[in-house]
């Protein structure tokens, strides 16, 4: 009895370590197509569905890790926030300053060329921040919003990032290359000059998910392999994307339209994808791929946030659940205001559940965030009022008639009337005649 119970557990752990396998990162990655050393395996990913904000994969995400260059994001969102304000927009002119063209001197952390006394839109900056990494424009921006206060930029950041729920989150400069390294051209007083970024793969996961619902057009400045800026003058300048899962690029996949790449010694090599195909949007968030050392991890990466992404879409949906007006759920009548969408595994039967009035679709995914809602706010239909409402339905149903055959109302009195007029007028006769 013993062994036969020993024989039976032996299957079953069987069975469940082929399960675990077969979700292993690298063997997704291999039956996909690509060929992946151990030795590059990312540190940490999450893919999340974009719409919801749903986790439809995950490995080690609140890791906590050096974002490198990916930190720009969060000094973009806050540039596109005071756009929406109106604080500043695409074609506000930010003059070079000698300090600026310092920076973009600096060889370690130059990626582009600033001319003092020349004039940049944001647009081109924002251009420059994101495509080729250029940290001297992330801090024009950035210098620009805190009118040249590097303390008050890095307490804007922080603070949104405890906004938006980005728990594991903390910035000690605005562009992801440590405030040393920019030879006290940019010199934050309040916070650690030393100290990297820290944050973890879900916490961008997260602010890339504001970032698209709230500011979609940032995709305008990633989509694209090749960007020019200042076209025409002197200073024109092109930069390719590192992105290489774009369309069209060595890895790319379809659909897929940004948003930001980042590296260094510290943090060897991550990027943010984003993927829309229809209706169906991602992010996928990959971190600590390869070694610094070999420059090749700028290509390692892409494997694994392809395969993730693609799984997740050949996995689950995002669709429509349940459409507007009354629905009965669990027994119960309730009233929906608009369309239910959620994020579904493919081939599931959607299951609801209602607490404290708020409507939700049981698929048993977690949101990135707690602060992220995939919930309706819906309302339980009285009984009372529901016998009104089919008394009032059947009313409403004679209305069309009565519209279309309205001038019976007045034919209909004529019609009774007519008989009893001639008849009292023929006994009249009968009596004047006698």
């Amino acid at each position: 009895m013993k062994r036969k119970i020993l024989i039976c557990l032996i299957l079953i752990w069987s069975l469940v370590a082929k399960t675990v396998a077969a979700d292993d990162l690298m063997d997704i990655t291999r039956a996909a197509g690509y060929e992946v050393s151990e030795e590059n395996r990312p540190k940490s990913s999450i893919v999340i569905d974009g719409e919801t904000g749903a986790v439809l994969w995950q490995d080690n995400p609140d890791a906590i890790r050096d974002p490198a260059s990916m930190s720009k994001l969060m000094t973009l969102y806050l540039v596109y926030e005071a756009m929406a304000k109106g604080q500043l927009s695409e074609d506000t002119v930010i003059t070079a300053k000698p300090t600026d063209q310092a920076i973009a001197g600096i060889y370690a952390i130059s990626n582009n060329n600033i001319v003092a006394g020349v004039d940049y839109t944001v647009d081109e900056l924002i251009t420059m921040t994101v495509v080729p990494s250029s940290n001297v424009a992330t801090v024009m921006l950035a210098n620009y919003l805190s009118n040249d206060d590097p303390d008050a930029f890095l307490d804007m950041m922080n603070a949104k990032s405890k906004e938006l729920g980005m728990t594991n989150t903390s910035w000690m400069n605005a562009s992801g290359a440590a405030a040393v390294s920019f030879e006290g051209y940019y010199n934050p007083t309040r916070y650690n000059k030393n100290a990297p970024n820290q944050t973890t793969a879900r916490d961008l996961a997260i602010l890339t998910y504001h970032f698209l619902k709230d500011y979609p057009e940032i995709i305008d400045h990633t989509k694209n392999l090749l960007v020019t800026v200042k076209a025409g003058t002197p200073y024109e300048e092109t930069f390719s994307a590192y992105n290489h899962s774009l369309e069209g690029a060595i890895y790319g996949i379809e659909g897929a339209n940004g948003l930001k790449t980042g590296s260094s010694p510290g943090a060897a090599f991550n990027y943010v994808m984003t993927v829309k195909r229809g209706d169906q949007g991602r992010i996928a968030v990959i971190m600590g791929v390869g070694d610094w050392y070999d420059q090749n991890g700028e290509f390692y990466r892409h494997p694994f946030g392809n395969a993730l992404v693609e799984k997740s879409y050949a996995d689950y949906e995002y669709k429509k659940v349940l459409s507007a007006g009354q629905q009965t759920i669990d027994g119960k009548k309730y009233d929906l205001d608009k369309d239910l969408y959620a994020t579904v595994a493919k081939g599931a039967k959607p299951t609801f559940v209602v607490e404290d009035d708020q409507l939700k679709l049981a698929n048993g995914l977690e949101t990135v965030s707690p602060l992220i809602k995939n919930s309706l706010k819906v309302k339980p239909v009285n009984p009372v009022e529901l016998i009104s409402r089919k008394v009032s339905s059947k009313s409403k149903s004679l209305l069309p008639l009565l519209s279309q055959y309205w001038y019976f109302l007045f034919l209909l009195p004529l019609l009774i009337l007519a008989p009893v007029c001639l008849l009292w007028a023929r006994r009249k006769r009968q009596q004047s005649k006698s």
